[in-house]
């Protein structure tokens, strides 16, 4: 019954080819593009500057790991762009049978539990196939940056940078499951798309305000405590790709935070989930 659910929405939303591009190709194309034309501009500014010094320009370099695109790749794997354009699948998958009154014609084919994790587990395959899809815009970033600065591509993938690649793409992985959770919530509460769409964008943009140093100094938030890690699931996103890598990105936090970090991602999956499946099942769809 829940390969049936899963089966069936997987392949509703694989006919709704639109909703897959910009969910899942758009940005990834975009951040490849971006890539290539960032690297030809740095190299034609580089040659004016070396030109204008009377260096030489035609000056090869160093050679350039193309197996770093693993954790280059993987940290940007749940951005913020991404996210807000996933939000367009995931309020598709979660909230078009409200949209089009279709639940009372599936609603006795199945389970209502089965039904609503079916639809989680069609955006959990957006969110593994949207990752994946920024695995391959990191390694065109990196291959463009070899061809056009003239670097000598290897391929040297150790242990640990796999390792750190793998926890990293996880986390991104489960970030973005956890950012479409609230698009389920909010359609199970508004049945409405618009809603969906709207309202998980508004609680991101809203807690990346209050996540900002200067703000959180203000309200004197310790970026390490219980409170503004349960508060802020961005926050506990970054905390955690910190801790895997240092410098990865720029957050006050150390290793106190990891727990707190841990608990508060596995809260914002867990509790948007169950209470959509607790008000799912006690609603009337005999007009939806």
């Amino acid at each position: 019954m829940l390969f049936d659910a899963l089966a069936a929405e997987t392949y509703r939303i694989l006919r709704n080819r639109m909703a897959v591009f910009w969910s899942v190709i758009f940005v990834p194309v975009i951040f490849a593009i971006g890539g290539v034309v960032f690297h030809v501009v740095n190299k034609n500014q580089g040659d004016a500057a070396a030109a204008a010094a009377g260096l030489p320009v035609e000056v090869a370099g160093a050679p350039l790991n193309l197996a770093e695109f693993l954790v280059f790749g993987a940290h940007h794997g749940a951005n913020g762009v991404l996210m807000t354009f996933m939000l367009i699948g995931a309020a598709t998958v979660y909230a078009t049978d409200y949209r089009w009154e279709t639940w009372r014609l599936i609603s006795a084919r199945n389970n209502r539990t089965f039904l609503i994790l079916g639809k989680v587990g069609t955006m959990k395959l957006m969110a593994i196939a949207s990752t994946l899809a920024m695995l391959v815009a990191g390694f065109i970033y990196f291959l463009a940056q070899a061809i056009i600065f003239d670097r000598l591509p290897t391929f040297s993938v150790t242990a640990d940078m796999a390792g750190d690649a793998a926890l990293i793409w996880f986390l991104s992985y489960v970030r973005i499951v956890q950012y479409g959770l609230m698009a389920l919530l909010t359609a199970v509460v508004t049945r409405s798309l618009l809603a969906s769409l709207f309202v998980p964008w508004a609680l991101g943009f809203g807690q990346s305000i209050l996540g900002a140093p200067p703000v959180m100094m203000l309200l004197k938030l310790d970026p390490d405590g219980w409170l503004a890690q349960l508060l802020m699931p961005g926050l506990a996103y970054d905390t955690l790709k910190n801790l895997i890598q240092p410098g990865i990105v720029r957050v006050m936090t150390t290793e106190a935070a990891l727990w707190p970090a841990i608990v508060s991602l596995a809260v914002w999956c867990t509790f948007p989930l169950l209470l959509a499946l607790v008000l799912f099942r006690r609603q009337d769809l005999s007009k939806e």
